[in-house]
């Protein structure tokens, strides 16, 4: 089913190991292993427990904390490669950013089999229409660029279950967040949300109260 809210994970194939003391699948367990991630940053053993259950989280937290895995494994464990459409979206600031969350997921994903694209202006569109048609399971994404590519069709996010704002404080002082809100309207009321910010001003706030469970 496509069921936003659907609660099954990696683990229910392939069997389990454990992140210190976080159940994964054996799948995710390999790639931490071949990334050398060993025992959870404190963000993550706080997030990914809640996020593979299913709950929307607030995570305050800065670059470096290792807050990427603190949302990509939740997201990875909870993306089935065997339906094809757009289950997971993250919305970063920056096209570095896109480009270095992207990358992270596919470590996280080798395993698993997850179409991982990253949409960003500075990049031709067409390169990335072509991606989106191959088997795409997690978009990564500057807020522009994504609204291009729903302006197009080219990105269809009517059954995605997980969205992430990461930097959601760097996206406000660049002006992203009528765009975010926009964006928000085109996906499944739903859906899991995790937000993760440096600081969290009244406008976060604000995004937290009204489109967060």
């Amino acid at each position: 089913s496509n069921n936003a809210r659907s609660n099954k994970t990696a683990f229910d194939d392939v069997g389990s190991d454990y992140f210190g003391t976080q159940k994964v699948s054996i799948n995710v367990a390999r790639a931490l292993k071949a990334i050398g991630y060993e025992e959870p940053t404190r963000i993550q053993a706080d997030c990914i427990g809640p996020l593979l259950a299913g709950n929307d989280v607030v995570g305050q937290a800065h670059t470096g904390t290792g807050k990427t895995a603190a949302f990509g494994i939740p997201l990875v464990e909870r993306s089935d490669p065997s339906q094809i459409f757009i289950q997971g979206l993250i919305l970063v600031p920056t096209r570095e950013l896109a480009m270095q969350v992207r990358d992270e997921l596919v470590r996280l994903a080798q395993f698993r089999r997850l179409g991982v694209v990253a949409c960003y202006g500075g990049q031709p569109i067409s390169k990335q229409i072509a991606a989106l048609k191959r088997q795409t399971h997690i978009v990564v994404g500057t807020p522009g660029r994504v609204l291009d590519h729903l302006g197009k069709g080219t990105l269809l996010l009517g059954s995605v279950r997980t969205v992430v704002l990461d930097e959601a404080d760097e996206m406000l002082d660049i002006g992203f967040l009528p765009d975010i809100e926009r964006i928000l309207s085109r996906t499944p009321k739903t859906r899991q949300t995790a937000l993760f910010s440096a600081t969290i001003p009244s406008p976060i706030r604000r995004i937290v109260t009204r489109h967060m469970r």
